[in-house]
């Protein structure tokens, strides 16, 4: 099975449309899932959100999420995270796929190794955190569709729900994040300490603070997504099967 996160805007897939969500419980909570068949092959798919929006970053129950994953016995894992472009190259509706991040949150429960569970404490290797294949398949489905998917993504996150202040986005900017936004972290490395192989499509819906004098709006932002989405559900759509193929 393939797992699929997505976040702002991506509430429901078309492939999965009428399939009812299931409520997995664990120890770290409940997560809302919906499994089915896309292009010949069984998913699971979770939105961070919630299909109306209301949980914000900092309330998303990350470990719940990537541990239910877990139990599903979810191989690979492709997240999407709308984000603000840091790196002027990027303009609004770009793609970029995530090679690293840089953790700026606090207070989220970031790891199941915290001395509470049996586990105990556990130094977890992040290197490569964003899986090469995984990162492949989703290059190579772009590149047939002859979608354009920018490499070198660096992602910052911080805890949100505000927008960063623009001495924020140049601290990032120095230390070499291209993107920012405020859910993928700590998923990723979860992600890792749940040895799930995962890879996030950044899809920039505005420039960073301060990058342009034009405000950022919740409305600017949707109207870019609905626009990026149906390249990024191609995208995921094309590297499924070649995913499917490795297991």
């Amino acid at each position: 099975m393939i797992g699929i996160i997505a976040g702002t805007g991506f509430y429901n897939l078309p492939a999965l449309q009428g399939r009812p969500s299931e409520e997995i419980k664990n120890k770290f909570g409940t997560a809302k899932i919906t499994r089915g068949i896309w292009n010949g092959v069984e998913i699971a798919f979770l939105t961070r959100h919630g299909s109306d929006h209301s949980v914000p970053p900092q309330r998303v129950n990350y470990r719940a999420n990537i541990q239910a994953l877990k139990d599903l016995d979810v191989s690979y894992l492709i997240a999407v995270n709308v984000v603000g472009g840091i790196d002027p190259m990027l303009k609004p509706g770009d793609l970029q796929l995530v090679e690293d991040f840089i953790d700026f949150t606090s207070g989220r429960e970031h790891t199941f190794f915290d001395g509470v569970q049996p586990e105990g404490v556990k130094h977890v290797d992040v290197v490569d955190c964003y899986d090469a294949t995984v990162r492949a398949a989703l290059r190579e489905s772009a590149a047939a569709l002859q979608i354009p998917l920018h490499e070198g993504g660096i992602y910052a996150g911080f805890n949100g729900p505000r927008f960063e202040t623009p001495a924020e986005i140049r601290f990032a900017a120095l230390s070499g994040a291209t993107v920012v936004g405020m859910t993928g972290c700590p998923e990723v490395s979860l992600a890792r300490e749940a040895e799930l192989r995962y890879a996030a499509i950044a899809v920039v819906s505005n420039p960073a603070a301060g990058l342009s004098k034009e405000p950022i709006t919740t409305e600017e932002i949707g109207r870019v997504i609905e626009a990026a989405s149906a390249r990024v559900v191609s995208i995921i759509e094309g590297a499924l099967p070649l995913l499917d193929s490795k297991k």
